[in-house]
Protein backbone atom coordinates (compact mmCIF):
# COMPACT_ATOMS: atom_id res chain seq x y z
CA UNK A 1 0.00 0.00 0.00
CA UNK A 2 2.89 2.36 0.74
CA UNK A 3 4.36 1.70 -2.71
CA UNK A 4 0.94 2.30 -4.27
CA UNK A 5 0.61 5.69 -2.58
CA UNK A 6 4.17 6.89 -3.03
CA UNK A 7 5.04 5.54 -6.49
CA UNK A 8 2.14 4.20 -8.57
CA UNK A 9 -0.42 6.88 -7.69
CA UNK A 10 1.87 9.87 -8.55
CA UNK A 11 2.84 8.12 -11.81
CA UNK A 12 -0.81 7.64 -12.81
CA UNK A 13 -1.86 11.09 -11.61
CA UNK A 14 0.81 12.80 -13.71
CA UNK A 15 -0.45 11.09 -16.86
CA UNK A 16 -4.21 10.85 -16.23
CA UNK A 17 -4.93 13.79 -13.95
CA UNK A 18 -6.60 11.64 -11.28
CA UNK A 19 -6.37 14.28 -8.56
CA UNK A 20 -8.15 16.80 -10.81
CA UNK A 21 -10.85 14.23 -11.54
CA UNK A 22 -11.36 13.50 -7.83
CA UNK A 23 -11.47 17.23 -7.04
CA UNK A 24 -14.05 17.75 -9.79
CA UNK A 25 -16.17 14.86 -8.50
CA UNK A 26 -15.88 16.20 -4.97
CA UNK A 27 -17.49 19.49 -6.00
CA UNK A 28 -20.63 17.74 -7.21
CA UNK A 29 -23.28 17.41 -4.50
CA UNK A 30 -26.50 15.41 -4.30
CA UNK A 31 -29.57 16.79 -2.49
CA UNK A 32 -30.75 14.91 0.58
CA UNK A 33 -34.49 14.78 1.27
CA UNK A 34 -37.28 12.25 1.70
CA UNK A 35 -37.36 11.51 -2.03
CA UNK A 36 -33.61 10.89 -2.40
CA UNK A 37 -34.27 7.16 -2.90
CA UNK A 38 -35.39 7.81 -6.45
CA UNK A 39 -31.97 9.19 -7.39
CA UNK A 40 -30.54 5.66 -7.35
CA UNK A 41 -32.63 4.34 -10.22
CA UNK A 42 -30.59 6.05 -12.90
CA UNK A 43 -27.47 4.36 -11.56
CA UNK A 44 -29.28 1.03 -11.33
CA UNK A 45 -30.32 1.35 -14.97
CA UNK A 46 -26.66 1.89 -15.88
CA UNK A 47 -25.60 -1.10 -13.78
CA UNK A 48 -28.07 -3.43 -15.48
CA UNK A 49 -26.79 -2.24 -18.86
CA UNK A 50 -23.19 -3.02 -17.82
CA UNK A 51 -24.31 -6.53 -16.82
CA UNK A 52 -26.04 -6.83 -20.19
CA UNK A 53 -22.90 -5.82 -22.06
CA UNK A 54 -20.65 -8.21 -20.11
CA UNK A 55 -22.90 -11.25 -20.36
CA UNK A 56 -23.79 -10.40 -23.97
CA UNK A 57 -20.11 -10.61 -24.97
CA UNK A 58 -19.85 -14.02 -23.30
CA UNK A 59 -22.95 -15.28 -25.14
CA UNK A 60 -21.60 -13.83 -28.38
CA UNK A 61 -18.68 -16.27 -28.22
CA UNK A 62 -21.01 -19.25 -28.74
CA UNK A 63 -24.15 -17.91 -30.39
CA UNK A 64 -24.63 -18.67 -34.10
CA UNK A 65 -27.29 -16.54 -35.83
CA UNK A 66 -29.34 -17.98 -38.65
CA UNK A 67 -30.56 -21.57 -39.05
CA UNK A 68 -28.47 -22.79 -36.08
CA UNK A 69 -29.69 -20.13 -33.65
CA UNK A 70 -31.81 -22.46 -31.51
CA UNK A 71 -29.18 -25.21 -31.45
CA UNK A 72 -26.46 -22.78 -30.39
CA UNK A 73 -28.62 -21.48 -27.53
CA UNK A 74 -29.39 -25.08 -26.53
CA UNK A 75 -25.66 -25.78 -26.38
CA UNK A 76 -25.08 -22.64 -24.33
CA UNK A 77 -27.83 -23.64 -21.93
CA UNK A 78 -27.04 -27.34 -21.49
CA UNK A 79 -23.50 -28.07 -22.76
CA UNK A 80 -21.33 -25.02 -21.93
CA UNK A 81 -20.16 -24.76 -18.34
CA UNK A 82 -22.29 -22.13 -16.56
CA UNK A 83 -23.84 -21.21 -19.89
CA UNK A 84 -27.31 -21.49 -18.40
CA UNK A 85 -26.31 -19.04 -15.66
CA UNK A 86 -24.85 -16.46 -18.05
CA UNK A 87 -27.93 -16.67 -20.27
CA UNK A 88 -30.28 -16.35 -17.29
CA UNK A 89 -28.35 -13.37 -15.93
CA UNK A 90 -28.49 -11.73 -19.36
CA UNK A 91 -32.25 -12.27 -19.69
CA UNK A 92 -33.12 -11.18 -16.15
CA UNK A 93 -30.87 -8.12 -16.39
CA UNK A 94 -32.59 -7.11 -19.64
CA UNK A 95 -36.00 -7.08 -17.98
CA UNK A 96 -34.72 -5.41 -14.82
CA UNK A 97 -32.96 -2.72 -16.86
CA UNK A 98 -36.15 -1.76 -18.68
CA UNK A 99 -38.09 -1.82 -15.39
CA UNK A 100 -35.45 0.41 -13.77
CA UNK A 101 -35.56 2.83 -16.71
CA UNK A 102 -39.36 3.06 -16.44
CA UNK A 103 -39.11 3.77 -12.69
CA UNK A 104 -36.37 6.32 -13.33
CA UNK A 105 -38.49 8.00 -16.02
CA UNK A 106 -41.55 8.37 -13.80
CA UNK A 107 -39.47 9.59 -10.85
CA UNK A 108 -37.91 12.25 -13.11
CA UNK A 109 -41.38 13.16 -14.37
CA UNK A 110 -42.98 13.62 -10.95
CA UNK A 111 -39.93 15.48 -9.61
CA UNK A 112 -40.30 17.89 -12.55
CA UNK A 113 -36.65 17.23 -13.42
CA UNK A 114 -37.36 17.88 -17.09
CA UNK A 115 -37.66 21.64 -16.59
CA UNK A 116 -35.17 24.24 -17.74
CA UNK A 117 -32.27 23.67 -18.18
CA UNK A 118 -32.72 19.87 -18.15
CA UNK A 119 -34.93 19.45 -21.24
CA UNK A 120 -32.27 17.57 -23.18
CA UNK A 121 -31.71 15.30 -20.22
CA UNK A 122 -35.37 14.29 -20.49
CA UNK A 123 -35.24 13.82 -24.25
CA UNK A 124 -32.01 11.82 -24.18
CA UNK A 125 -33.47 9.65 -21.42
CA UNK A 126 -36.56 9.01 -23.51
CA UNK A 127 -34.32 8.06 -26.41
CA UNK A 128 -32.47 5.60 -24.17
CA UNK A 129 -35.77 4.03 -23.08
CA UNK A 130 -36.94 3.53 -26.65
CA UNK A 131 -33.60 2.04 -27.73
CA UNK A 132 -33.67 -0.24 -24.66
CA UNK A 133 -37.12 -1.52 -25.63
CA UNK A 134 -35.89 -2.24 -29.16
CA UNK A 135 -32.92 -4.00 -27.55
CA UNK A 136 -35.38 -6.22 -25.72
CA UNK A 137 -37.51 -6.85 -28.79
CA UNK A 138 -34.56 -7.74 -31.02
CA UNK A 139 -32.91 -9.96 -28.42
CA UNK A 140 -36.16 -11.80 -27.70
CA UNK A 141 -36.15 -13.54 -31.10
CA UNK A 142 -32.51 -14.66 -31.09
CA UNK A 143 -33.09 -18.06 -29.36
CA UNK A 144 -35.64 -18.77 -32.12
CA UNK A 145 -37.85 -20.79 -29.81
CA UNK A 146 -41.59 -21.21 -30.24
CA UNK A 147 -42.67 -18.37 -27.97
CA UNK A 148 -40.15 -15.88 -29.39
CA UNK A 149 -41.04 -16.79 -32.97
CA UNK A 150 -44.77 -16.21 -32.66
CA UNK A 151 -44.39 -13.21 -30.36
CA UNK A 152 -42.11 -11.58 -32.93
CA UNK A 153 -44.64 -12.30 -35.68
CA UNK A 154 -47.32 -10.59 -33.61
CA UNK A 155 -45.01 -7.69 -32.75
CA UNK A 156 -44.09 -7.03 -36.37
CA UNK A 157 -47.74 -6.82 -37.30
CA UNK A 158 -47.89 -3.52 -35.41
CA UNK A 159 -45.53 -1.56 -37.73
CA UNK A 160 -46.99 -3.44 -40.71
CA UNK A 161 -50.38 -1.87 -39.90
CA UNK A 162 -49.03 1.65 -40.45
CA UNK A 163 -50.52 2.94 -43.72
CA UNK A 164 -48.09 3.49 -46.57
CA UNK A 165 -44.61 2.56 -45.37
CA UNK A 166 -45.74 -0.01 -42.77
CA UNK A 167 -45.67 -3.20 -44.88
CA UNK A 168 -42.38 -2.26 -46.56
CA UNK A 169 -40.83 -1.45 -43.18
CA UNK A 170 -41.96 -4.78 -41.72
CA UNK A 171 -40.57 -6.68 -44.74
CA UNK A 172 -37.27 -4.84 -44.36
CA UNK A 173 -36.98 -5.81 -40.70
CA UNK A 174 -38.05 -9.43 -41.32
CA UNK A 175 -35.91 -9.86 -44.40
CA UNK A 176 -38.99 -10.97 -46.33
CA UNK A 177 -42.70 -11.60 -45.85
CA UNK A 178 -42.21 -14.11 -43.00
CA UNK A 179 -40.13 -14.45 -39.83
CA UNK A 180 -37.29 -16.89 -40.59
CA UNK A 181 -33.54 -17.38 -40.21
CA UNK A 182 -32.91 -14.18 -42.16
CA UNK A 183 -34.93 -12.30 -39.57
CA UNK A 184 -32.69 -13.74 -36.85
CA UNK A 185 -29.59 -12.54 -38.70
CA UNK A 186 -31.04 -9.05 -39.08
CA UNK A 187 -32.15 -8.90 -35.47
CA UNK A 188 -28.70 -10.11 -34.40
CA UNK A 189 -26.99 -7.34 -36.38
CA UNK A 190 -29.46 -4.84 -34.93
CA UNK A 191 -28.92 -6.15 -31.41
CA UNK A 192 -25.11 -6.24 -31.31
CA UNK A 193 -24.08 -3.52 -33.79
CA UNK A 194 -26.73 -0.94 -34.68
CA UNK A 195 -28.38 -0.47 -31.29
CA UNK A 196 -25.12 -0.23 -29.29
CA UNK A 197 -23.89 2.34 -31.83
CA UNK A 198 -27.00 4.40 -31.05
CA UNK A 199 -27.20 3.66 -27.33
CA UNK A 200 -23.62 4.42 -26.24
CA UNK A 201 -23.35 8.00 -27.60
CA UNK A 202 -26.83 8.77 -26.29
CA UNK A 203 -25.85 7.35 -22.91
CA UNK A 204 -22.69 9.47 -22.89
CA UNK A 205 -24.74 12.59 -23.66
CA UNK A 206 -27.25 11.74 -20.94
CA UNK A 207 -24.56 11.16 -18.29
CA UNK A 208 -22.79 14.37 -19.26
CA UNK A 209 -26.03 16.35 -18.91
CA UNK A 210 -26.68 14.80 -15.49
CA UNK A 211 -23.14 15.70 -14.43
CA UNK A 212 -23.48 19.24 -15.80
CA UNK A 213 -26.82 20.17 -14.23
CA UNK A 214 -26.86 17.82 -11.23
CA UNK A 215 -29.86 16.22 -9.54
CA UNK A 216 -33.08 18.22 -9.59
CA UNK A 217 -35.00 18.99 -6.43
CA UNK A 218 -38.64 17.87 -6.22
CA UNK A 219 -41.17 20.73 -6.33
CA UNK A 220 -41.88 20.69 -2.58
CA UNK A 221 -38.17 21.08 -1.84
CA UNK A 222 -37.73 23.98 -4.27
CA UNK A 223 -40.04 26.13 -2.16
CA UNK A 224 -37.78 25.79 0.89
CA UNK A 225 -35.10 28.33 1.66
CA UNK A 226 -31.58 27.42 0.42
CA UNK A 227 -30.32 27.49 4.00
CA UNK A 228 -32.64 24.63 5.01
CA UNK A 229 -31.65 22.34 2.12
CA UNK A 230 -29.24 19.49 2.79
CA UNK A 231 -26.82 17.80 0.40
CA UNK A 232 -23.92 15.35 0.42
CA UNK A 233 -20.82 15.19 -1.81
CA UNK A 234 -21.19 12.86 -4.78
CA UNK A 235 -17.68 11.50 -4.13
CA UNK A 236 -17.33 9.54 -1.99
CA UNK A 237 -20.59 9.74 0.02
CA UNK A 238 -23.28 9.27 -2.63
CA UNK A 239 -21.05 7.03 -4.76
CA UNK A 240 -20.66 4.62 -1.83
CA UNK A 241 -24.44 4.39 -1.47
CA UNK A 242 -24.83 4.02 -5.22
CA UNK A 243 -22.36 1.13 -5.26
CA UNK A 244 -24.21 -0.47 -2.35
CA UNK A 245 -27.38 -0.38 -4.46
CA UNK A 246 -25.43 -1.98 -7.31
CA UNK A 247 -24.33 -4.76 -4.97
CA UNK A 248 -27.95 -5.35 -3.90
CA UNK A 249 -29.00 -5.40 -7.56
CA UNK A 250 -26.24 -7.93 -8.35
CA UNK A 251 -27.54 -10.21 -5.59
CA UNK A 252 -31.10 -9.88 -6.89
CA UNK A 253 -29.97 -10.87 -10.40
CA UNK A 254 -27.96 -13.80 -9.05
CA UNK A 255 -30.91 -15.08 -7.00
CA UNK A 256 -33.35 -14.75 -9.89
CA UNK A 257 -30.97 -16.44 -12.33
CA UNK A 258 -30.21 -19.30 -9.94
CA UNK A 259 -33.73 -19.91 -8.62
CA UNK A 260 -35.64 -19.12 -11.82
CA UNK A 261 -33.33 -19.99 -14.74
CA UNK A 262 -34.52 -18.72 -18.10
CA UNK A 263 -36.45 -21.39 -19.96
CA UNK A 264 -35.37 -22.36 -23.48
CA UNK A 265 -38.68 -23.77 -24.69
CA UNK A 266 -39.32 -25.68 -27.88
CA UNK A 267 -37.74 -24.82 -31.25
CA UNK A 268 -39.83 -22.65 -33.54
CA UNK A 269 -41.97 -24.47 -36.09
CA UNK A 270 -43.63 -22.16 -38.63
CA UNK A 271 -46.02 -24.96 -39.63
CA UNK A 272 -47.51 -25.23 -36.15
CA UNK A 273 -50.39 -22.99 -35.09
CA UNK A 274 -49.54 -20.21 -32.69
CA UNK A 275 -50.09 -21.03 -28.99
CA UNK A 276 -53.29 -19.61 -27.58
CA UNK A 277 -51.48 -17.63 -24.87
CA UNK A 278 -48.98 -15.97 -27.17
CA UNK A 279 -48.03 -12.49 -26.02
CA UNK A 280 -45.12 -10.02 -26.19
CA UNK A 281 -42.82 -9.17 -23.32
CA UNK A 282 -44.32 -7.29 -20.38
CA UNK A 283 -43.08 -3.86 -21.53
CA UNK A 284 -45.12 -4.21 -24.75
CA UNK A 285 -48.16 -5.76 -23.07
CA UNK A 286 -49.96 -2.44 -22.61
CA UNK A 287 -49.85 -1.56 -26.31
CA UNK A 288 -50.68 -5.17 -27.18
CA UNK A 289 -53.82 -5.09 -25.03
CA UNK A 290 -54.95 -1.71 -26.36
CA UNK A 291 -54.61 -2.95 -29.95
CA UNK A 292 -56.64 -6.04 -29.02
CA UNK A 293 -59.38 -3.82 -27.59
CA UNK A 294 -59.47 -1.66 -30.71
CA UNK A 295 -59.56 -4.83 -32.79
CA UNK A 296 -62.68 -5.99 -30.97
CA UNK A 297 -64.41 -2.64 -31.33
CA UNK A 298 -63.49 -2.24 -35.00
CA UNK A 299 -63.85 -5.76 -36.35
CA UNK A 300 -64.35 -7.05 -39.87
CA UNK A 301 -63.79 -4.48 -42.59
CA UNK A 302 -62.99 -1.85 -39.96
CA UNK A 303 -60.10 -3.87 -38.47
CA UNK A 304 -57.50 -1.77 -40.28
CA UNK A 305 -59.12 1.38 -38.89
CA UNK A 306 -58.91 -0.07 -35.39
CA UNK A 307 -55.21 -0.87 -35.76
CA UNK A 308 -54.57 2.60 -37.14
CA UNK A 309 -56.42 4.28 -34.27
CA UNK A 310 -54.61 2.15 -31.69
CA UNK A 311 -51.19 2.96 -33.11
CA UNK A 312 -52.18 6.61 -33.50
CA UNK A 313 -53.27 6.78 -29.85
CA UNK A 314 -49.95 5.47 -28.59
CA UNK A 315 -47.99 7.70 -30.95
CA UNK A 316 -49.92 10.77 -29.79
CA UNK A 317 -49.38 9.84 -26.14
CA UNK A 318 -45.65 9.36 -26.71
CA UNK A 319 -45.33 12.71 -28.50
CA UNK A 320 -47.20 14.54 -25.72
CA UNK A 321 -45.07 12.77 -23.11
CA UNK A 322 -41.84 13.86 -24.80
CA UNK A 323 -43.04 17.46 -25.23
CA UNK A 324 -43.88 17.91 -21.54
CA UNK A 325 -40.77 20.09 -20.90
CA UNK A 326 -42.10 22.62 -23.42
CA UNK A 327 -45.49 22.79 -21.67
CA UNK A 328 -44.69 22.64 -17.96
CA UNK A 329 -42.39 25.63 -17.57
CA UNK A 330 -44.26 27.46 -14.79
CA UNK A 331 -43.75 27.57 -11.05
CA UNK A 332 -43.95 24.33 -8.99
CA UNK A 333 -47.45 25.15 -7.75
CA UNK A 334 -48.79 26.57 -11.02
CA UNK A 335 -51.79 25.34 -12.98
CA UNK A 336 -49.65 23.77 -15.69
CA UNK A 337 -47.63 21.90 -13.08
CA UNK A 338 -50.80 20.41 -11.57
CA UNK A 339 -52.17 19.46 -14.99
CA UNK A 340 -48.88 17.79 -15.85
CA UNK A 341 -48.92 15.81 -12.62
CA UNK A 342 -52.47 14.62 -13.32
CA UNK A 343 -51.42 13.67 -16.84
CA UNK A 344 -48.54 11.62 -15.44
CA UNK A 345 -50.77 9.87 -12.89
CA UNK A 346 -53.30 9.00 -15.60
CA UNK A 347 -50.56 7.70 -17.91
CA UNK A 348 -49.06 5.58 -15.11
CA UNK A 349 -52.47 4.18 -14.12
CA UNK A 350 -53.38 3.32 -17.73
CA UNK A 351 -50.01 1.67 -18.28
CA UNK A 352 -50.38 -0.52 -15.19
CA UNK A 353 -54.06 -1.33 -15.73
CA UNK A 354 -53.72 -2.29 -19.40
CA UNK A 355 -50.62 -4.37 -18.66
CA UNK A 356 -52.35 -6.33 -15.90
CA UNK A 357 -55.47 -6.58 -18.02
CA UNK A 358 -53.42 -8.05 -20.85
CA UNK A 359 -52.00 -10.79 -18.63
CA UNK A 360 -55.40 -11.48 -17.06
CA UNK A 361 -56.91 -11.89 -20.54
CA UNK A 362 -54.42 -14.70 -21.30
CA UNK A 363 -55.91 -16.95 -18.62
Amino acid sequence: MKWLKSTLWPWLDERLGLEDLIAFAGKKTVPVHRHSFWYYWGGLSLFFFVVQAFTGVLLLLYFRPGPEAYESVRQITYDINFGWLVRSVHSWAANLMIAAVFIHMFSVFFMKAYRRPREFGWWSGMGLLMVAMVFGFSGYLLPMNELAFFATKVGLEIPAAVPGIGPALADLVRGGPEVNEYTVQRFFALHVVVLPALFLPLLGLHLWLVQKFGNALPPNEETQSPASRRSIPFFPDFLEKDLAMWLIALNVIALLAALFPWDLGQPADPLKPAPSDIHPEWYFMSSFQVLKLFGRVFSGKLAILGEFLGIGLFTLGLVLWMLIPLYDTASPAGRRARRTTYFGLIALALLVITTLWGYAALN
